[in-house]
């Protein structure tokens, strides 16, 4: 893989892993238009770079996790965090492992892509008709939905932002808190998914890597203060309309 590729790959994923259009289904696109066989643990260390980006923004609650970890107190909103956060993970595990080669067949597809693209957008049209939620606790029960809405992202198209935030918000979720429980849950998602692909890697380009990386880490940063200040103001279904452009035009193209 050429520098310039990693690099356009790692902007890609830098601005889609944040706003609601899919980054897997836009890196499977784009490596189709490039002719780039597709490399699992390039996507993988591109995810890391946006999962840097997850841990400057919200250095403080990630924080405040941790040291709930020492605090033995039952209710310390941060340690309740993290229970919903340990629920939602296991839940996208366990569907991730059972369809494991399921979600793999998909991978490589731009035309399966393209449709889930529209079904993104479907789901992100939906927002507009959802009221302001008024919980700020997620609950366990609400964790485990999301993270079924989580395992359903795998699929190449469907915007893992987009459907856990726009599950937490049919869950009754103020926005905010579904936006930060969302992103939160991406952090042991991503980690476990790159640990899972990088055991198996025979041989790869340092420098493409870490281009890429680097290029979606400062992406996604900006990506990520720009889709929390949307959702802020209620307008994530703005995004619906660009994921129908796009899934349209590579669903007739490709």
């Amino acid at each position: 893989m050429k520098l310039i590729h990693s690099a356009i790959l790692g902007a890609v994923q830098g601005i889609t892993e944040f706003l609601p259009v899919s980054s897997s289904g836009h890196l499977v696109i784009i490596q189709n238009i490039f002719g780039l066989k597709g490399d699992i643990l390039f996507d993988c260390a591109v995810h890391i770079g946006t999962l840097i980006a997850v841990f400057v923004y919200f250095f403080k609650d990630i924080k405040g996790i941790l040291r709930s970890l020492f605090s033995f107190s039952k209710e310390d909103p941060d340690f309740l965090l993290l229970k919903d956060i340990a629920a939602g993970t296991f839940t996208t595990a366990i569907i991730g492992f059972s369809f494991k080669r399921f979600f793999e067949n998909l991978f490589y597809s731009a035309k399966t892509a393209a449709f889930m693209l529209l079904i993104t957008g479907a789901i992100l049209a939906l927002s507009r008709f959802i009221p302001e939620g008024k919980k700020k606790r997620v609950g366990i029960l609400n964790s485990i939905l999301i993270g079924m809405a989580q395992a359903a992202a795998i699929i190449p198209g469907i915007s893992r932002s987009g459907i856990t935030i726009v599950c937490g918000l049919l869950c009754g979720l103020e926005r905010e808190v579904s936006a930060r429980f969302s992103f939160l849950l991406s952090i042991p998602a991503i980690l476990g998914a790159f640990l899972l692909e990088i055991k198996d890697a025979k041989s790869f380009s340092i420098f493409p890597i870490l281009i890429g990386t680097s290029v979606s880490a400062i992406v996604g940063f900006l990506s990520l203060k720009f889709l929390i200040d949307t959702i802020k103001r209620g307008k994530l279904y703005y995004f619906s309309f660009y994921c129908f452009l796009v899934g349209i035009f590579v669903a007739v193209c490709a």
